[in-house]
């Protein structure tokens, strides 16, 4: 059976990472954290991670009912870097809501009518009305990072982003929408050991694209673009919250517990939400690149 990207992140993991990249993930076992500077050295477990996941659900549960009750307006923006766990951590937080009124976007690349529009235009009709939650599932931010380090905008659209991208973000705020970033950051060595997985497993192959695996060699360029866009767009009004995710179930509990903390809803158990790990999940200042 051929596969679509067969060999081509295996090429590239044993030809082209550095050396101490293949070395760090032939060393690890299973639940080993292969970031030197994660402050974790193993995955949480699961038998925690499963108690915490569920208190949380159900405070996700009282939550939407709360947004859906009183016509509030969400929206979650989920950027990072390929194999970050995005999509994973968007997945539990849903996993018991009403998908009816959280909703997920996740566009792919523009047509050729959208490439002639204002460029936030395609993003703004997936807004939210009265109750709704959405979920972005990578955003605008696009053309922060994405689109520069592989040249698929000028310049000029760059800076253009740049300078709309804080009042446009503000406008959401100032008409009611309750606006939170998340930026999901993931060390080289696990970003190339998930791609690895991925490439081995059929039903884990949709993840990939082209552009992932041209991406595993332009770690530095992200990097500086990240750097970059953190710094130009985060706010007091709209900050960005950064969550290493090397681990992806503590990274998953503590977005769940940043999105509650954040709201006042009826029968809020703040015991049960529990504290945010403060080592993982803060400003733009935790980011490693």
């Amino acid at each position: 059976m051929d596969l679509p990207f067969d060999g081509a992140i295996s090429a590239f993991y044993e030809n082209d990472a550095p050396e101490d990249i293949r070395q760090a993930i032939q060393r690890a076992d299973k639940d080993d954290i292969l970031s030197p500077s994660y402050p974790h050295d193993e995955r949480l477990s699961r038998k925690t991670y499963e108690r915490d996941y569920e208190r949380l659900q159900i405070e996700m549960v009282k939550l939407q009912s709360w947004v859906r009750e009183t016509g509030q307006r969400v929206v979650m923006v989920f950027e990072g870097r390929d194999a970050a766990g995005k999509g994973g951590t968007i997945r539990r937080m849903r996993e018991n809501l009403s998908p009816r009124s959280a909703r997920v976007v996740a566009l792919s690349k523009p047509t050729e009518t959208e490439q002639g529009e204002w460029y936030f235009q395609r993003y703004i009709k997936h807004l939210p009305t009265a109750g709704e939650m959405v979920f972005y599932d990578r955003s605008w931010y696009n053309r922060g990072v994405v689109e520069k380090v592989f040249d698929f905008c000028t310049p000029e659209q760059r800076a253009h982003f740049f300078e709309q991208v804080t009042p446009f973000e503000q406008m959401l705020v100032e008409d009611g929408i309750h606006l939170i970033k998340f930026w999901l950051n993931v060390g080289r060595a696990e970003q190339l050991r998930r791609m690895l997985s991925r490439e081995s497993d059929p039903l884990k192959q949709w993840k990939l694209s082209p552009i992932d695996v041209k991406g595993l060699a332009k770690w530095e360029e992200y990097s500086a673009a990240i750097a970059e866009t953190l710094l130009r767009s985060h706010t007091d009004e709209t900050p960005w919250t950064v969550i290493r995710s090397d681990d992806k179930r503590r990274a998953r509990l503590a977005a769940m517990r940043h999105l509650l903390h954040r709201f006042d809803y009826p029968q809020k158990d703040a015991k049960a939400i529990g504290k945010i790990d403060d080592e993982i999940c803060g400003g733009p200042d935790i980011w490693d690149a």
